[in-house]
């Protein structure tokens, strides 16, 4: 068998694993909306039909009267936003100090932050709703707000590792122009790092839009609930009805901002990756 006979093989072997794999990560989200679209007597038949013969849209109309939707997904849409927006401009600047910056204990402060992530988020979720609870936060979205404003440690890091891979020289001579730090950090920095702010901010929008565990901690109004407690209580409501269609149906929108996301920013995110694994 020749050389270019064996990479052709292999380029064939690989190319049907992944296509494997990509039909069954695409799978679960066709059956959603086809099941968001059929008729109750339709989602347990057999054969399976993923094609309905006669597309039944109306619970697309009828999941805004079935539960508290839209307020759901304006609560997502507040924490998702004001974390994102503020937490990735405070992590920007919490990378740059850590990577250009000279100041006492700079590693050990950056040690320190790192361990933190080694804390899971059970141990420290006690004592944190306990500490929420006596400012009276609980039941507002105060306690899924602020901690994200003051930065996310991943981001911070990855940005911080991306940083480093920049010359020094670069700033030295804004330094020596007579650049303030902001200034180092806004006009010169920055612009540099913007496909690795992209994706980060775009990954962590997405984790806080798909956040569960925190709100149902918080979050006990129907008005506060997030989107994805609102999706969880339809669950909960229509799946005694065997109501499945009305559940894809709210699993379909609320899908939607996410998947939009990152298929109009999937080209900054698969670049940053790759620029990162090169340098770093």
């Amino acid at each position: 068998m020749s050389h270019s006979t064996r990479i052709k093989l292999t380029n064939t072997i690989i190319f049907i694993v992944l296509a494997i794999g990509a039909i069954f990560m695409i799978a679960p989200l066709l059956w959603m909306l086809s099941t968001s679209i059929k008729q109750k007597m339709d989602v347990f038949a057999l054969p399976p039909v993923w094609i309905p013969s006669n597309p039944q849209w109306g619970k697309y109309l009828e999941i805004w009267e079935a539960g508290p939707l839209l307020s759901g997904i304006k609560n997502s849409v507040i924490i998702a936003v004001s974390v994102t927006v503020v937490g990735t401009f405070t992590s920007s600047l919490a990378a740059f100090s850590f990577a250009k910056l000279r100041f006492p204990g700079k590693n050990q402060i950056f040690l320190m932050l790192l361990s933190a992530m080694m804390i899971p988020y059970p141990a420290v979720m006690i004592p944190q709703f306990m500490m929420f609870s006596k400012v009276g936060w609980i039941d507002t979205l105060l306690p899924l707000i602020v901690p994200g404003l003051f930065g996310n440690i991943i981001m911070i890091f990855f940005l911080r590792q991306y940083l480093i891979s920049i010359p020094n020289e670069v700033i030295e001579a804004a330094k020596i122009d007579g650049s303030s730090y902001f200034r180092l950090f806004s006009v010169i920095t920055f612009p540099l790092i913007k496909p690795a702010v992209a994706a980060q901010l775009i990954l962590w929008f997405m984790g806080i839009w798909n956040d569960y565990l925190a709100p149902i901690i918080y979050l006990n109004s129907p008005e506060k609930m997030t989107l994805q407690l609102v999706i969880a209580n339809f669950n909960a409501t229509y799946a005694i009805q065997t109501d499945y269609p009305l559940i894809m149906a709210a699993s379909v929108i609320a899908l939607l901002p996410v998947l939009t996301i990152f298929l109009v920013f999937q080209k900054q995110i698969i670049e940053s990756v790759a620029i990162s694994g090169v340098k770093g």
